[in-house]
């Protein structure tokens, strides 16, 4: 485990940064080499939160997530890597905008995302998000690699790992359930399908809240060891 931490204000106090580095090789989605990392920036700007006669635009939470990805995708293209989506989450004390970024799929077998890179889409981002301005009030940046639970986004993603299991949470429920967990069958032009409890389950992609896959830890060489004088442990024959 590697980490680290810079801090840095103007001094006019209207701005202040955290800059936080992680790297994790027990949760590497390529191997020790290429552990996940995680940029953070955390920006305090005194922003107008309505204009002066009080219109409000109204947004859920992923219009502004797609709407944040739009603006920011092509800078994250321009620095050589991927935006795979944005997670928007606000809240009281102020929003947390996570991007997730990786390489271009033709150079996923020959390196993975640095710290050095989230460094760089960090600093990109964030003088972008100041000229645009498309959040009001306090907000935390981090820019993150996928890492093994990979988050899914859009429906070519989910294309992408047919086969795979994934964990979907539902914005509204369907038949009382939000949340879903099975492999994933095939794409439709408006919805997945997982074999899920034994059937198979059409979700609707709007109203996917957030998805990930689910790790297969033994294929990756990191399921836990059983416990010596465990059953497991001794189950082997003599």
């Amino acid at each position: 485990m590697f980490s680290s931490s810079r801090i840095s204000g103007c001094e006019l106090g209207l701005a202040k940064t955290v800059h936080c580095f992680r790297t994790d090789p027990a949760i590497s989605d390529k191997g020790p080499n290429a552990a996940p990392c995680l940029f953070c920036s955390r920006q305090s700007f005194p922003r107008a939160g309505f204009r002066a006669n009080g219109d409000r635009i109204e947004q859920t939470v992923n219009d502004k997530a797609n709407e944040i990805a739009e603006l920011l995708a092509p800078t994250v293209q321009a620095v050589g890597l991927d935006l795979l989506g944005i997670e928007y989450l606000p809240g009281a004390s102020g929003a947390l905008l996570r991007l997730y970024i990786d390489v271009p799929e033709a150079e996923r077998g020959e390196r993975a995302v640095s710290i050095e890179d989230c460094e760089t889409v960090s600093h990109e981002v964030s003088a972008q998000l100041d000229v645009a301005d498309p959040i009001t009030g306090h907000y935390t940046l981090e820019v993150s690699s996928p890492g093994v639970d990979r988050p899914l986004f859009t429906l070519a993603q989910f294309s992408a790992f047919i086969g795979f299991q994934v964990r979907v949470t539902l914005q509204l429920p369907r038949e009382g359930r939000r949340r879903f967990q099975g492999v994933i069958l095939r794409v439709e032009k408006a919805a997945i399908v997982l074999r899920a409890d034994g059937q198979d389950v059409e979700l609707a992609f709007d109203n996917i809240e957030k998805a990930r896959l689910v790790p297969d830890w033994e294929a990756l060489g990191m399921a836990p060891k059983p416990k010596p004088g465990s059953k497991a442990a001794g189950s082997g024959k003599h």
